[in-house]
């Protein structure tokens, strides 16, 4: 059960009576630009995938926090 061309016609003239022309024609120019920026978007987040990760530099020294050292320092004692 399809929808054949006399139906698509009646529904479409349908809409025009409903929105008019003025504002079809502006629905269908924003539809438009969101169909454009969805597949922009789409073709940016493919490209990013395609490129390799960035390495993160491993040969510096871990940073300090004196107040965590000092924290484990105590709860060692604690324990012990």
């Amino acid at each position: 059960m399809g929808i054949g061309m006399r139906e698509l016609v009646i529904i479409l003239l349908v809409v025009l009576v409903v929105f008019g022309a003025k504002k079809l024609r502006t629905v269908g120019s924003d539809l438009g630009h969101a169909v454009r920026g969805f597949k922009k978007a789409m073709s940016e987040g493919e490209e990013e995938q395609s490129t390799p990760p960035k390495q993160i530099r491993s040969d510096g020294t871990d940073a300090e926090f004196p107040e965590v050292a000092a924290k484990a320092d105590a709860k060692n004692e604690r324990s012990t």
